[in-house]
């Protein structure tokens, strides 16, 4: 234990390259941190800007050029995607170059209006901050779900509520899921109703291995001491936060929405808890459709390294037919 004065040098969770959190609450980040400025894409032309919803909570919406897109009830509004970051909960900002660059990328290739959501990371915010910052996002983008509601103008001129879809990568997939079953208790603005959710290498656990989990027994622990890191307050790997399958989880067949996506990656170690998922869903009654597009040759979240590879693409084709059905 560090003395007086001194600096407690003793580390409560790493990820090499990645993060080092010390027992005393002291984070490092060694990228992701970073944001760049909104802006218009020159080679696609979509469109970004920032909004700050509360002193905790903003988000960076992404508008692809709206040319031949009416504004008024001929049904020539765009699909409205509301999406949240990975990075274990403890990682990343919405408005780095990563996700802005795949985002503009994104919003291009489906033609929706993304609303990439700024929650408050762990540890300094344990969860359920990022759950509850999450939830206050859709509320707000939901908030203009009626004809001159809102503030927001890319949304009330341009936003089709009738095709809103929820979706995020990793934790942001997580998050995805619980704010669609929040979604089945609390009603949001307006009646609004969510289309589809998309999970793409969801972070999912549970108790006992499965074989993904086998393929990387490091990283696959780092996972689990990451989750009781973010959320001190858990009861472990069957938590309903983090395993949607455990006793006392909400009921999937209660799920807020009538279609889903996951998108999973065959060398990803989280890979079979996404599975598991999808056969939860199947199983459940849900009488929603279950859609699951896996890619080869790649890890988790390999389309944020590179979103122009082939398998990156195909992935991303699955969600713009998903968002545009």
């Amino acid at each position: 234990m560090a003395g007086y004065g001194e600096v407690d040098e003793e580390v409560a969770f790493e990820l090499a390259h990645c993060i080092r959190i010390f027992k005393d609450g002291r984070v490092e980040r060694y990228f992701g941190s970073d944001p760049v400025p909104a802006s218009i894409d020159a080679a696609t032309g979509v469109a970004s800007k920032d909004r700050v919803i509360s002193p905790d909570i903003a988000v960076r919406l992404y508008l692809p050029p709206i040319a031949g897109v009416s504004g008024g009830g001929d049904g020539k509004k765009l699909p409205l995607l509301v999406y949240f970051h990975g990075g274990g909960f403890c990682l990343h900002t919405a408005f780095n170059a990563v996700f802005h660059a795949y985002l503009t990328s994104l919003a291009a290739r489906t033609r929706a209006i993304v609303v990439s959501v700024e929650y408050r990371l762990a540890p300094e915010h344990p969860l359920p901050a990022a759950y509850e910052d999450s939830w206050q996002a859709l509320v707000w983008a939901a908030s203009h779900a009626s004809s001159g509601a809102g503030e927001e103008a890319w949304l009330t001129d341009h936003a089709d509520f009738s095709r809103l879809y929820i979706a995020g990568e990793s934790a942001g997939a997580n998050i995805a899921h619980h704010m669609v079953m929040r979604a089945s208790a609390e009603e949001l603005p307006h009646g609004a109703k969510i289309s589809g959710l998309v999970a793409v290498h969801p972070y999912f656990l549970g108790r006992g291995k499965v074989p993904s989990e086998d393929s990387d027994p490091i990283i696959a622990e780092k996972l689990v001491k990451m989750w009781s890191v973010v959320c001190p307050a858990t009861t472990g790997v069957d938590d309903p936060l983090i395993n949607p399958l455990a006793d006392g989880a909400p009921a999937l067949d209660g799920m807020a929405c009538g279609r889903v996506l996951v998108c999973l990656a065959d060398i990803d170690v989280l890979r079979d808890r996404g599975r598991a998922y999808c056969e939860g869903l199947n199983a459940s009654g849900w009488p929603g459709e279950v859609e699951v597009v896996e890619v080869t040759g790649h890890g988790h979240c390999f389309h944020l390294v590179d979103f122009t590879c082939d398998e990156a693409v195909r992935q991303d084709d699955a969600i713009a037919k998903f968002v545009n059905r």
